[in-house]
């Protein structure tokens, strides 16, 4: 077992299980956990033991409810470029183009920049309680981790409008329906579900897998990702961001 603050590793039987551990805050993102993030990323890729990666949330009423807002209130369009650009790169582009298969087993809610990080990974298993959502318009914002682009390569174009456009949270079988999800699971057997796909995995070539995940990448544009940064960013200069985030961190409807 490693563990480092907010995450932690276990690795047994070829399969990696990384835990983000901030169950108090609902396992919601933070510079410090997407920079150790993208650190286990890296040690993981090089570690010829693993074979998959799940990646979880601690507890069983979150996988990750979103970024945490507060680090980024009073950021200008610059600032959120950055947020934006370095979380991608560093994060969310990485799991998306890992070389080893990644399964998402979404404990609970899945919001914001927590459906992001279930959406770049390559399998998602979903709990029964889970609920997966992108609220950000009610913030002022957009999705700015790479989800106005992947959600819509899983669900097609009008399910991600009305996903995004609306910010209405999917309920776990609703999400499998429309392909947002591969396989809902019990609560209790989340992680076993998601171990039983790691070994199916396991049982063909490394090399293929890794070719695979590339071709199939491949195979969708990319160019959009550079649009998403920019209008994220440009979304922080703006009134509705001040008044979105101020009314969530005041527990309130925002006045548009």
């Amino acid at each position: 077992m490693k563990q480092d603050s907010n995450i932690q590793i276990e690795i047994e039987n070829n399969i990696a299980t990384l835990t983000i551990c901030r169950e108090k805050q609902l396992n919601a993102l933070n510079q410090s956990v997407l920079n150790n993030l993208s650190i286990a990323l890296d040690k993981l890729a090089e570690d010829s033991t693993v074979r998959v990666l799940i990646i979880t949330g601690q507890g069983n009423r979150s996988f990750v409810a979103g970024a945490d807002i507060k680090e980024f209130q009073h950021f200008n369009t610059k600032e959120g470029y950055e947020l934006a650009k370095n979380g991608q790169e560093n994060v969310f582009d990485k799991i998306e183009n890992f070389s080893k298969p990644i399964i998402a087993a979404v404990n609970g809610y899945a919001l914001g920049g927590g459906l992001e990080l279930a959406i770049a990974c390559h399998i998602r298993v979903a709990s029964e309680s889970a609920k997966l959502g992108f609220p950000e318009c009610s913030l002022g914002l957009i999705p700015g981790y790479g989800g106005t682009q992947r959600l819509g390569q899983l669900i097609g174009k009008g399910n991600a409008f009305e996903m995004i456009l609306t910010g209405s949270m999917l309920n776990a079988d609703k999400s499998e329906k429309i392909g947002l999800v591969n396989k809902v699971s019990d609560d209790k057997n989340i992680l076993i579900d998601a171990k039983k796909i790691a070994q199916k995995c396991i049982k063909n070539s490394p090399k293929a897998l890794n070719s695979a995940i590339k071709c199939i990448n491949n195979s969708f544009y990319r160019n959009g990702f550079e649009s998403e940064k920019t209008e994220f960013s440009k979304l922080f200069n703006t009134d509705d961001f001040k008044e979105g985030v101020l009314a969530f961190l005041e527990k309130r409807r925002p006045n548009y």
